[in-house]
């Protein structure tokens, strides 16, 4: 195994086989968009002295909608680079989509 192997073996940027289509990368980044603005609406809220109630029913909000977003991309890994790998016979995917979901939790 090459130096550059070895090294993308330990980074955690590594890169899908199947590429994601345009429809669901845009409907990704547009629930990303919208988490992004819930959480910079809680900034704002924080900025403007809010009520602490208020603030936790916003942050819950934010957690649901990125949590959501979350088993989103959980669904798109079991049915892409899962099903893959074990089709390769590399079960040791299933070790790592059983961690990932203890993580996700």
């Amino acid at each position: 195994m090459s130096n550059a192997e070895n090294n993308n073996e330990k980074c955690c940027c590594r890169h899908k086989n199947t590429p994601r289509n345009e429809q669901t990368v845009r409907s990704l980044q547009n629930r990303l968009s919208r988490i992004i603005g819930q959480l910079n609406g809680i900034k704002n809220m924080l900025d403007d002295n809010r009520y602490c109630g208020d603030i936790l029913i916003q942050t819950a909000a934010a957690e649901s909608a990125l949590q959501s977003f979350g088993y989103l991309i959980l669904k798109e890994h079991m049915e892409t680079c899962v099903t893959e790998e074990i089709q390769k016979g590399n079960t040791e995917a299933i070790d790592e989509a059983v961690e990932l979901i203890k993580k996700l939790k």
